[in-house]
């Protein structure tokens, strides 16, 4: 008499583990013979000190950062509104990407106070405005440029003195700004009303929403 019968139509009294168990088929299973004996695993050397906090392993250390893409909508001349920062809400210009993949603009300073800056295409938006920047050199500038420089100060003293707490600006970064301004300011007159667009500073009102405007 077989051991094992149906209950109803597709179920069986005994399972297939337990069907196997009561045959005898498991001794049958794998390539033959005894399993292999595991080689005891090494005792792993405890560390004497432990790290205070959890430090972070990377998944892929080949993994290089690359600069961000720059957005289809953002080109060399491009008119863009500052969303964030001690700027937020100026209309600056577009000269070129950093090897960072921050973008690299002006105001001009002498329009409206935005000197030679980087920013982050995240928070920027990019109107249909566009000036022509192309005699505008700004080849020689990259993030090196911005790099801070070192505390002048001889003393905690003088450090701290009403005189030298002042924030300055070094003379080739004055050059610089001077240069390219200089370069873009034909530019601008060429176009009516533009120095004026570019002093206004961008706001929403109620009813205005950013999402159904077109910049």
């Amino acid at each position: 008499m077989s051991q094992q019968s149906e209950l109803a139509r597709g179920l069986n009294r005994l399972s297939r583990s337990k069907m196997i168990k009561l045959k005898g088929r498991f001794k049958h299973f794998g390539k033959g013979g005894q399993k292999k004996a595991k080689a005891p695993a090494a005792e792993e050397k405890l560390a004497k000190f432990y790290p205070a906090e959890d430090t972070h392993k990377p998944y892929n250390r080949r993994f290089k950062p690359k600069p961000a893409k720059l957005r289809k909508s953002i080109s060399a001349g491009t008119v863009l509104i500052v969303l964030s920062g001690r700027f937020r809400g100026k209309r600056v210009i577009f000269l070129k990407q950093l090897s960072s993949g921050l973008l690299l603009v002006t105001g001009p300073y002498e329009v409206n106070g935005v000197p030679l800056r980087r920013l982050n295409q995240a928070y920027v938006i990019a109107t249909s405005t566009n000036v022509d920047v192309s005699a505008a050199d700004v080849s020689d500038i990259d993030d090196e440029f911005f790099a801070k420089q070192a505390d002048q100060a001889v003393s905690r003293e003088e450090e701290f003195s009403l005189d030298t707490h002042k924030v300055v600006v070094s003379d080739a970064r004055k050059a610089a700004q001077a240069k390219v301004d200089g370069a873009i300011s034909s530019a601008l007159d060429a176009t009516p009303l533009l120095r004026e667009y570019l002093k206004s500073k961008f706001s929403l009102r109620t009813g205005l929403y950013p999402h159904a405007m077109r910049f």
